[in-house]
This record gives C-alpha cells, structure tokens and sequence, in this order.
C-alpha cells in the first residue's frame, strides 16, 4: 500500500470565491441588487468594511487616452478620494481573496458570480427554478411588494428542516440587522499564543523558565491567557525547547529562524481561521487587566490590535491581536524579505491603543533587570 502523499496537509482558511464573509443576492434583476447593496452598504459602513462585486457586460466605448488600449497591462490612478486599479488579466479565486482581504463582508451580483452564500430574492419577473445549483447556503429569503409566499421549487431545494429567516425587501433596517448579527456570529475566536522564546544571550538563560511568580514566567503566561482565550499553546522554536514536565499545548515553529515573526506564522498555520493572542514571556509586570483592555478594544475590521511600545513611539508587536486578515498580509512582508511583526504593524491598517498602565509592557532582558523585577513583584509590583 501506497501511502506517499503529494503534497503538505496544510489547515485552510474558511474563504469562499472572495472573502470569508460573502453573500451573493440573486433572484431578482441586477440594478434592484445593485440598489439593495447601495442600502446595505449605507446602514453598516460606520461599523464594517463591505465591497460589492458585479459585472458589465456591456461593450465598452474605446478610451483613446486609456494606457490600457496602448497596450498596458495595468493602470493605477490615484484619485482625490479613492484609487483605482484597471487590469487586463482575469482574476480567479486565489487572486479574488488576496484583493478583498481587509474587507469585513463582500456582497456579490449573484446573477454574475457565485458565493458560499445566498440571500435569496423572492421576484415573479425572475424566478430561480432553473437556477437551483446556485442555492448552495442560503441564509435569508427575501420577499418583494405583492409577495406573500415562497414558491415550491425553493422550498424542497432547502434542506429538511432548514429555518431560513424571511424579510420583506423593502425592510432595509430588518435586513441590516440580520446581516449585522450574521457577522457577529461568524467572529473569529480568541486564541492565545505564550511567545517562550529561548536561550537569551542578553539574561544568559531561558526567560521563559525564570520564577517571577513561584513557577515558570511560560506557565504563569499560560495560566492568565487561558483565562481570557479560548484555546492557549506555547510556542517554541523547535522540539528541543519544549519543557516536557510543563505538559502544557504547543506550537512548533514551522516557519524556522524568524524568530517571533515565525511563531506567529506558525501558529496561523495551525488554525488560520483563529484570531491569536500573542504575548512575549518576558513580560513579568504584565496583568490580565491591560490584557482585558486589549481584548475588549479588538477592533475585528483591522489587521491588528495592539498597544504603543512603553516609549510611546512605536506599536508593540509582542503584545498584539492578530486577526485571521493577518496571515497573507505577513506572507506577503516575508515574501519582500522582512520578518519584523512591528514593521507589519506600522506598514498596515491597526487598531493602536494606549495601554491604561504603560510601565506593563516593561521587557525584562538582562540580569539585573530580572533582580530588579523580582525585589518589585515581590513588594507588589510596580
């Protein structure tokens, strides 16, 4: 028995042909979609980032000026309030997720484009009987003015048993609302990450098995992120560092000798569908209320969360949120050459908050900073 396997077995990302939060409306004619999403779009864009997607299938007039009819691939304007970006090539859906990855909801002409996802309009003009294999998810049905029921060859495509919500169409805020408690539900859970790091040629000894607290600064991190996440593992560089006797979840480095920047790699690889928590070990002053304030201020439409540095000049990156948004954004700074997490986060769209005890985020490197921290913590702290 063959038992080669091709390629890696590799956790993937939940993404359908654009984003991880897409719904494509069809069942009723493009421009009542169009003036659907223009409304939806008007109720959430305070709260959430959301990019619709159509086509035009009309023939375009030749624009004589246009680069792209000289012959270029690509044209890039920038325009006073937005950019644009003209390709030749078609896209698929690898490249489709890279360009609508920061958004929070993509909403999709269904009657162009498919989605992992449906919301269904109910409109005699434009029945989908013959369209069925489109329905694959639908989540809301839709009824239009003079509607009152939902046809029969929808109802036994649904699957047995399935509740799926109706709206009047022209119930903007009912619709809004569902569709805000919809992204609510599909949050990214909390993960936490304890940063062990390793053998430090400045404290010229593993930080993470220093005893500020009566056991390992590791397990002391490990027991106060537990506390706040919803899974917590300790990431190491390689097998060899891992402290058997702790028995406590890890995650090895797959990304090797990035330092930090790998182990948050590398703990996406494991679950890229997770938002991680990660937090460095040498942090002794830290407590679970500047950590509570981190997590109550994620803000889920950015990359990142995360506090300025206790010099007040640059974004912590050892004490950051990192959303699932994250993951292709840092694939793509390695793939530039660089593996700074603070470069990541000055370079991107982050949530920078002020931490309500600056003197926590105090990095202990060298030994007379760990004499020192121990004679502090043990009259109370700072």
């Amino acid at each position: 028995m063959d038992n080669h396997q091709k390629h890696a077995k590799l956790a993937k990302p939940s993404l359908g042909e654009f984003h991880r939060n897409e719904l494509a409306i069809l069942g009723t004619n493009c421009a009542n979609i169009r003036k659907l999403s223009n409304q939806i779009i008007q109720e959430l864009y305070a709260k959430y980032q959301v990019a619709f997607v159509d086509a035009d299938h009309q023939a375009a007039q030749a624009d004589e000026n246009s680069v792209l009819a000289h012959g270029a691939a690509l044209e890039f304007t920038d325009k006073v309030s937005h950019r644009v970006f003209a390709y030749k090539q078609k896209f698929n859906a690898f490249q489709n997720r890279t360009v609508f990855n920061e958004q929070d909801l993509v909403l999709v002409n269904g009657n162009h484009f498919a989605a992992q996802s449906q919301i269904v309009v109910i409109d005699p003009v434009k029945p989908l009987d013959k369209k069925l294999e489109k329905l694959t998810n639908v989540q809301l049905i839709l009824l239009t003015d003079g509607v009152s029921s939902i046809p029969d060859y929808l109802t036994n495509h649904l699957p047995a048993g399935a509740a799926v919500p109706i709206l009047k169409m022209a119930d903007v805020l009912a619709l809004t609302t569902f569709i805000d408690k919809y992204l609510l539900s599909r949050l990214p859970v909390l993960n936490g990450l304890v940063l062990a790091g390793g053998q430090s040629q400045r404290m010229q000894t593993d930080k993470g098995s220093i005893q500020y607290f009566g056991k390992s600064q590791r397990l002391h991190m490990y027991e106060m992120m537990s506390a706040l996440c919803t899974e917590t593992f300790v990431s190491y560089a390689s097998q060899q560092w891992v402290n058997q006797q702790e028995q406590l979840p890890v995650v090895l480095d797959s990304f090797i000798g990035l330092g930090p920047f790998g182990g948050i790699l590398s703990a996406f690889q494991q679950n890229p569908n997770a938002a991680w928590l990660t937090v460095a070990c040498d942090l002794p002053y830290l407590t679970a209320q500047t950590l509570n304030h981190l997590i109550e201020n994620r803000n889920l439409s950015k990359i990142a969360t995360c506090f300025m540095d206790s010099e007040n000049q640059f974004p912590e990156p050892l004490i950051t949120i990192w959303e699932p948004r994250a993951y292709p954004v840092m694939l793509q700074f390695l793939n530039q050459g660089y593996s700074c997490p603070r470069k990541v986060l000055i370079n991107s769209d982050v949530e920078l908050l002020q931490a309500p005890a600056v003197e926590e985020l105090q990095n202990v490197n060298y030994p007379a900073q760990r004499q020192e921290a121990m004679a502090r913590l043990q009259q109370g702290g700072l």
